[in-house]
């Protein structure tokens, strides 16, 4: 099955002379012309590999956040990250240990965020904690899912994606960012309606039950800003507005040092807390 699409809402959907008509859809998701372009920046982005971003965060209730670094994603995710919480249960929760503001790793196998010394003092001095990718699942309330779905969005080759599964994606028009040259593509599909696919199943796995995804391009066929809306089944709305510059970046991670990690699986035993 297809995914159901059709123009975003609010003040970001398109008026006037710039709108131009979906056309028909095509049975591999973006009608072929929109499917074409789509293609020729999946391409482009692919091959430069890294990227600086900046981007805010709110999902519902859940968290608000702004996150700035490099990421890579031309041999799996790598990146150096700078999460703030600004607001919601996550950013109350993290106050409380004394790290509203932190430093994170990504690693093709595992996600590292840096805590505080608050948190130390309650795991031995450690700082780091390790989670696997799959075990993120398992942080309460649905939190870890979001946020790996976060950190696969922030890179700019997910957006592409969703439009590539969007049936009446299409070109809006020129539409400058940071006063460049650039040209907007938007749709919106409903995750419900989406034939089975890892993408689907990442979606779902996120509590997303909606998504609209406006994304601008350079004359290079780079993604420099992209917007995505959706509604989130537990916590409510989710909005994600990221920019992108510096395409082709050095993006060097290391892994923190050992004696200052603690694995998530410990924490939920109650192996890695001090006395």
């Amino acid at each position: 099955m297809m995914a159901a699409c059709g123009s975003p809402g609010g003040s970001d959907a398109p008026t006037g002379p710039t709108a131009t008509p979906a056309p028909t859809g095509s049975a591999d998701g973006a009608p072929a012309a929109v499917r074409e372009a789509l293609r020729a920046v999946e391409k482009a982005t692919g091959e430069a590999g890294s990227a600086r971003v900046t981007s805010t965060t709110a999902m519902g209730r859940m968290l608000s956040m702004e996150t700035t670094g490099l990421l890579s994603w031309a041999r799996g995710p790598v990146g150096r990250l700078t999460l703030t919480y600004t607001g919601g249960e996550v950013a109350d929760t993290m106050r409380e240990l004394g790290s509203a503001s932190m430093r994170a790793r990504l690693l093709p196998d595992a996600y590292y965020a840096r805590f505080g010394d608050a948190f130390a003092a309650r795991t031995h001095g450690r700082h780091w904690i390790r989670y696997d990718h799959d075990s993120l699942k398992d942080l309460p309330g649905g939190s870890g899912a979001q946020l790996k779905e976060e950190l696969e969005r922030t890179a700019p080759v997910q957006p592409i994606e969703l439009l590539l599964a969007c049936e009446s994606a299409r070109r809006v028009g020129p539409d400058p960012v940071g006063g460049h040259p650039a040209t907007r593509y938007s749709g919106t599909l409903e995750v419900a309606e989406l034939a089975d696919s890892p993408l689907k199943r990442r979606l779902t796995d996120a509590g997303v039950v909606t998504q609209s995804v406006d994304i601008w391009v350079d004359e290079r066929n780079l993604l420099v800003k992209k917007v995505e809306k959706g509604q989130l089944e537990e916590t409510g709305e989710l909005r994600q507005t990221a920019f992108y510059d510096d395409y082709g970046v050095r993006v060097s991670v290391e892994r923190p040092p050992s004696d200052d990690t603690v694995d998530f699986t410990e924490l939920l035993d109650g192996q890695g807390q001090g006395s």
